[in-house]
């Protein structure tokens, strides 16, 4: 579902050039469950923002389902989005004043889907994550759980076949973590790739592998509680 070969990502820091992916070589199957650790710098977050297609690589292939991606306009990159990815964020990225069922149809909103046939999905999907008492509710009415797995709807409603989660517990209690992580893990038992960036070990460890960064390279994979450490000399390059 996912492949890329020897990706580099800098950016320019006025006279200096901050090289934040020095090479990444990664292959996440359909229906894998994986999550990305490394301290604040090691990459995750232009990883994933590459992942999601709303970033550029600077070398190497990336192949999104078998489809080479490279230099993509942001109309191209926008459309593919919709057909395959579902984001969430630790900030929930909800609108304020619109209603759960209103944010959750968003995606929908931009596929030209009418109002009412939209509406009715995303009760569906409100159904789905437990919200259906809350559907006319704004966001500031929900507690943390509940905008996540407010977001975690809106991130489905478009049927992606890859969901990408940006510290998707950092800002919740731990046990509406597992809740959260429950509901994921429902969600890839249908047969959707989740990728999940987190800091947190006990999170890290409700999925099937384990993928570190350090400083722009990945480090070491851990599968099915298996340590597989890469090899060195790549490391070092």
């Amino acid at each position: 579902m996912i492949k890329l070969q020897n990706i580099h990502k800098s950016y320019d820091m006025g006279s200096n050039k901050l090289h934040v992916l020095k090479g990444i070589d990664l292959n996440v199957g359909q229906g894998e469950m994986v999550s990305i650790m490394g301290s604040s710098g090691s990459g995750k977050s232009t990883l994933l923002n590459i992942i999601g297609l709303l970033d550029n690589h600077d070398e190497g292939d990336f192949y999104l389902d078998g489809m080479l991606i490279r230099d993509m306009n942001e109309t191209k990159a926008a459309r593919l989005r919709n057909q395959f990815i579902g984001f969430v964020f630790q900030s929930f990225n909800l609108i304020s004043f619109k209603n759960a069922v209103e944010n959750v149809a968003l995606p929908l909103y931009y596929q030209g889907v009418p109002r009412r046939k939209r509406n009715k999905t995303a009760m569906e999907y409100l159904e789905k994550v437990g919200l259906t008492d809350w559907a006319e509710h704004l966001p500031s009415e929900l507690s943390g759980g509940q905008k996540q797995r407010l977001a975690i709807a809106r991130a489905m409603i478009s049927q992606p076949k890859i969901i990408l989660a940006d510290e998707p517990t950092g800002a919740l209690d731990s046990v509406t973590s597992m809740e959260v992580m429950e509901l994921f893990k429902e969600i890839n038992q249908s047969g959707i790739t989740i990728l999940i960036v987190t800091h947190e070990n006990d999170i890290a460890h409700l999925t099937q592998r384990i993928i570190k960064l350090h400083d722009g390279l990945i480090n070491s994979d851990h599968k099915n509680g298996h340590h597989q450490p890469l090899n060195v000399q790549a490391i070092a390059v």
